[in-house]
């Protein structure tokens, strides 16, 4: 499972907030949702959040192994 809590730790450790996220940077609340629920975002979405943050991948996910994972 893909797990986005290292974003908010980022997040709060920054000078940006949701309210600069969508209103500065043009981020969608419907990303910012799909982040807070762990859900899927593109790749470009976590690139410009790198860039917007200035932090590395690491900073935003991490992955998490699940039984609810899709079966290979």
């Amino acid at each position: 499972m893909v797990d986005y809590s290292p974003f908010w730790t980022t997040l709060k450790n920054s000078n940006e907030n949701w309210y600069t996220l969508t209103n500065k940077h043009r981020m969608s609340h419907s990303t910012l949702h799909r982040l807070k629920h762990n859900k899927d975002v593109s790749t470009k979405t976590l690139n410009d959040l790198c860039r917007i943050l200035n932090c590395n991948m690491g900073d935003l996910i991490q992955y998490i192994p699940s039984e609810n994972d899709q079966k290979l």
